[in-house]
């Protein structure tokens, strides 16, 4: 007897263990379980954590709450302005209602991925070409909404939604890139212009002041001529400006007024200077000779307009040398 309580004992046990390992259940913390006993569903929703269901009666369906990144493939649609481009995305979407996620749809990732794919189209053929390349933060905010309209009845919660790529046409490619030359030419020319004007402003200011000094001219032409021969490589040819020949033909006019000597006056004669004249002795005769004196030229004395004779006197010392 003791036998056989024991046995049954036993048996118990291993039922309640069979049993246990059947209806034991582990929900993790961001999931959720949603229960269905004999098909119906069970208004509690299991928390995370340890729990038991009925085996064989009841099924278990665990619902994932976190955020689930999904890519969205590329479509290929014409743009407003009838531009073929290629264009893909990324959406990232949660579950909020795990009851509705999984009775009112069968997949919810597959119905919020064919749902993104068709909005996707439906926003390439309502949006221009500039705008998917410029504005996309629009056209992200306006996709976001198409998909979460109808993902609110599945229980999900639409988070973000991104473009990430469009792809043009070659052809259209290379028409946008001489479209951008073409912009930044026009900007480098207007960018010119308005540096010449300002130039243009500058420098006549400075011919202004130039004209009341003309020899601010001059030196600003020797400042360019030392500007341009610190390049050792090349010949210099020096224009003369009409201005530097006439301030030299002014300066020539000036040098002979300035530099002219005055007239000479005739000097007064003074009596060192002059001597007193003498009229010579015609016929006379030296001492001691037989001969008369011959008349000897008239001696002009400089710095006079006077003129007198030489003294027909010898001196003393050489009247011996007459009488040998």
């Amino acid at each position: 007897m003791v036998q056989e309580l024991a046995i049954a004992a036993v048996t118990a046990v291993c039922v309640a263990g069979m049993y246990l390992m059947a209806a034991a259940r582990v929900i993790r913390q961001y999931e959720r379980g949603v229960v269905l006993r004999l098909g119906r569903l069970r208004d509690e929703v299991r928390r995370p954590g340890f729990t038991l269901i009925v085996p064989v009666v009841d099924r278990l369906h665990k619902v994932n709450m976190q955020i689930v990144t999904m890519p969205v493939p590329a479509q290929d649609g014409i743009t407003r302005d009838n531009v073929t481009v290629r264009v893909d995305a990324v959406i990232y979407f949660k579950v909020v209602d795990p009851t509705t996620a999984v009775i009112a749809v069968e997949d919810y990732r597959f119905a919020v991925s064919q749902m993104a794919q068709t909005s996707l189209r439906s926003i390439i053929g309502k949006s221009d070409l500039d705008d998917l390349l410029s504005n996309r933060e629009k056209l992200n905010q306006g996709l976001e909404l198409m998909i979460d309209s109808p993902a609110v009845s599945w229980g999900v919660q639409i988070d973000r939604v991104e473009i990430k790529d469009v792809s043009l046409p070659e052809t259209m490619k290379r028409s946008m890139a001489r479209q951008a030359e073409a912009d930044r030419e026009r900007r480098a020319r207007v960018i010119n212009a308005d540096a010449e004007l300002q130039a243009s402003k500058k420098l006549a200011q400075a011919a202004g002041e130039m004209s009341a000094q003309p020899a601010a001219l001059q030196l600003r032409l020797l400042q360019t001529v030392v500007a341009v021969a610190a390049e050792k490589n090349s010949t210099l040819v020096l224009p003369f400006p009409v201005e530097l020949l006439r301030f030299l033909e002014r300066a020539q006019q000036a040098a002979p007024q300035e530099t002219a000597p005055q007239e000479m006056t005739p000097l007064e004669t003074t009596p060192q200077q002059a001597a007193p004249e003498e009229t010579p002795l015609a016929g006379a005769q030296r001492p001691g000779t037989d001969a008369p004196e011959a008349e000897l030229p008239e001696e002009r004395v400089p710095g006079t307009r006077t003129s007198r004779k030489r003294l027909s006197e010898e001196p003393a010392a050489s009247e011996p040398f007459a009488h040998h």
